[in-house]
Order: C-alpha cells, then structure tokens, then sequence
C-alpha cells in the first residue's frame, strides 16, 4: 500500500489503545508501520524526509513530550551506519531491523529503570514502612514499587490525586491491584504528608538538557517542598523521554506541551490559565534521575544528550 494511504492518526489511535496507553510504543510501532508500507521514496534522504513528515503529524496531532523525544531518538538511532548498505532494498531493511531493535530496547527500558532505583528504597518493616510520596501517575515509578515489594520490601505509598484529570485516583487503584499499601490524598495537602516520607519519587514526562523534567503540573511545589525540608527526590525515567531543549523557566516550555493542543495561540489567556498540563522543575530540586542507563545526576544528562545524538 503506499504511504500516502496509510492512514497514520488511525494506526496510531488502534496501537496506543492496545499499548496501554503507552506514548512512547504506539508512536514507535506507528512509525515502523509507515517503513514498511512507504514505496514512494527511493533514496535515503527521500526516506528520512518522509519519516520526518510522519513524525510531525504525530506530534501535532498529539503535543505531548514523549512524542516528540522518543521519536527524535528513533530517527537518529535509525539511521546509524545507513552508509553500510550497499542499495536502498537492503537500507530500508536494515532500518526496518534497526527498527524493531529500538522498539524492543523501549519496552525493556523501565524494568531496568525499576532494577537500578532499588538501590534508593530502603528495606523498611511491618512496624516502619518506607514511605513514599509520589505525584500523579508513572508507570515507571508504578514497575520500580512492583520490584520493591517482590524483593520483600515494606513500603506505604501516598500518592497525589493531581488535579484537574486526576491520574493519581488511577495511580492509586492500581498500586492497590498489586497489593501496595497506598493512600489517596488531595494535592493540598502536600505539605502535610512531607514530613512522614522518607523519599519523593515522580516520573517525567520529559528530561530536559538543563538535567530539570518536564512533569504533571504540580510536580514543581512537591520538588520545593522535598528541597525545603531536606527530603531526597528521585525522578524515574526511561532515556529516551531525553529532551533537547533548555529552559530557564516555566516560560520557556513550549505551548504545545504546556496546554495540549496542537495551535495554542488558539487559546484566550483565561483559558490557558485553566489549562495547563504541565510544569517546569529545575535541576537544584531533584536530587537523582533514575533512569536505565543508571542512576544520573542532573549534570550528566548533558553529557548523555550527547551520546544519543553525536
């Protein structure tokens, strides 16, 4: 079938529902999808443009942050050693491999992260548990208190409810699933539970050069509020939601992050007051990024930017 058929926003939309919900798998399933059945393009550059175009079709029609870093490393990690081949069938192959290879490495990737934070949750026991406050919900920190507890660790979980769609209720149904001691509570009362965690655990929506995150709003206050009464926080997050991007500020996160849409000058002020998604948490607050390359300061994620693009 040629590309230009392929209905992509569809494939997308059936492959998310069957991922779980999963960001990062249905974009990169998407897109191996449109390898396969592209035949317009016959050399290389044709090819990369083309999988660019894709890629922005994604990313407008869903402006959330995982899109666009997993699928910028999926393109740079994709045409490594194209130079190899000796004509564009065995190219596109050899993308295609290279494909499913990147894919699997995202699926293993917060099992790894799970395995490396092990080491920052302490034991606890029947009588003390380790407590744990989290924000809104992660998976990545959902499979890292999974692991815990199958290594017989005594845990209680408080967890926000994290207004306005209230992902945490989700959060907390699910710790509950796998048998987790956990406590619903209202994002206000943040201030109150600080003083019995032992430790702040949040994913990431995204990790930005800066070695700061891109998070559910709300995430910002909880990283003062650990910083302010000396309470480790530790970001779980897979590597490729690796960000090139640099802000200072809450002004400086793109508009399509912040509110979800893909045309917010669409949006009247008022409204993008009652709408924002996300916020912006500095590298000074967050003690760790637990990610499955291993555990990383703020200041190496740089250094780890690099890697994946150089």
């Amino acid at each position: 079938m040629p590309a230009e058929k392929f209905d992509l926003l569809s494939y997308y939309r059936n492959v998310f529902k069957e991922s779980g919900n999963s960001y990062a798998i249905a974009t990169l399933k998407t897109l191996l999808e449109f390898l396969k059945r592209d035949e317009t393009s016959t050399t290389v550059v044709g090819l990369r443009d083309e999988v660019i175009k894709a890629i922005e079709q994604l990313k407008y029609n869903e402006p959330v942050v995982v899109i666009e870093s997993v699928s910028e490393i999926f393109l740079r990690f994709i045409s490594l050693d194209i130079s190899k081949y000796e004509n564009f069938k065995d190219l596109k192959e050899g993308l295609i491999r290279r494909s499913n290879l990147f894919i699997q490495k995202v699926v293993n990737s917060r099992k790894s992260v799970a395995r490396f934070a092990q080491t920052f949750i302490e034991d606890g026991s029947f009588i003390k548990p380790t407590k744990i406050l989290m924000h809104s919900k992660s998976q990545a920190v959902l499979e890292t208190l999974k692991e815990a507890v199958k290594l017989g660790k005594h845990i209680k979980v408080y967890v926000t409810e994290s207004a306005p769609n209230y992902e945490g209720r989700e959060m907390h149904k699910l710790l509950e699933k796998e048998g987790i001691e956990s406590e619903l509570i209202i994002d206000a009362s943040i201030g109150i539970y600080i003083e019995e965690a032992d430790m702040i655990m949040t994913g990431a929506e995204g990790v930005t050069e800066s070695g700061g995150i891109i998070n559910k709003v709300g995430t910002l206050p909880l990283a003062m509020l650990a910083k302010a009464y000396n309470k480790p926080y530790y970001v779980l997050a897979e590597s490729y939601k690796f960000l090139r991007i640099y802000p200072l500020n809450q002004k400086d996160i793109p508009d399509r992050f912040k509110y979800r849409i893909s045309n917010p000058q669409a949006l009247d002020d008022n409204s993008k007051r009652r709408q924002v998604h996300v916020d912006y948490t500095p590298p000074q607050f967050i003690s760790l990024i637990l990610t499955d390359v291993g555990p990383l300061t703020t200041a190496a994620i740089s250094d780890e930017l690099m890697k994946l693009y150089l």
